[in-house]
């Protein structure tokens, strides 16, 4: 038994004529608008493309440290590692007073009370110091 024999073009053929004349004066409008939707959606589905899955990424660990180190290495490094920190911070507060005093100069050439800005500043910092702590003092009694 073939398939084919219980299918008739004809009928559907015939049926697409009736209603393409029923369909009134926006029936070009119709076909195109559905054309374009089918071409648009066929023309994503072609440009779909299927991509292996990538391999996974090569771990290295950082290994700082030998995993034997003794409790005096410990704080021996850490120790060091203290007197670095304070070294930088030694540093950098020697590199703040240099560009103060840079900003100093330049408003001394500028014309401006240097002096009196700074202390102003000062003032400005001690009351937002004690501000906060007559927060804290009020927050923790």
């Amino acid at each position: 038994m073939s398939i084919w024999r219980n299918i008739n073009p004809t009928g559907a053929i015939g049926d697409f004529v009736a209603v393409w004349r029923g369909a009134g004066k926006l029936r070009w409008r119709f076909m195109l608008a559905a054309i374009a939707v089918s071409a648009t959606l066929f023309s994503l589905i072609v440009r779909e493309e299927e991509r292996i899955e990538p391999r996974p990424p090569e771990i290295t660990y950082i290994t700082s440290w030998r995993a034997d180190r003794s409790e005096a290495e410990i704080l021996a490094s850490n120790a060091a590692n203290r007197r670095r920190q304070k070294q930088l911070a030694i540093e950098q507060a020697q590199r703040d007073l240099e560009v103060k005093n840079i900003y100093k100069a330049i408003g001394r050439a500028s014309g401006m009370d240097v002096e009196a800005i700074d202390r102003q500043a000062k003032a400005e910092a001690a009351a937002s110091a004690a501000a906060a702590a007559k927060n804290a003092s009020i927050k923790h009694p």
